[in-house]
């Protein structure tokens, strides 16, 4: 199954998360607390698939609409 980067600064959002991924087979390979920890994690981890809070503190990036 594939595994996962979860990004997010609420541990209760990475718990719940984590466990409905667990739940359906993914490979939960790590988490990230902030912005910056979510970008050094993922060049490390290589996850297929990450997932990403919208706001995160130390590197939040707003795109234009």
């Amino acid at each position: 199954m594939a595994t996962v980067l979860i990004c997010d600064d609420a541990a209760f959002m990475r718990m719940m998360l984590k466990d409905i991924l667990l739940k359906h087979g993914f490979e939960v390979i790590g988490e990230a607390v902030n912005g910056k920890d979510a970008v050094e994690k993922f060049s490390v981890l290589k996850p297929d698939i990450t997932t990403m809070d919208i706001t995160m503190p130390e590197m939040t990036v707003y795109a234009p609409l």
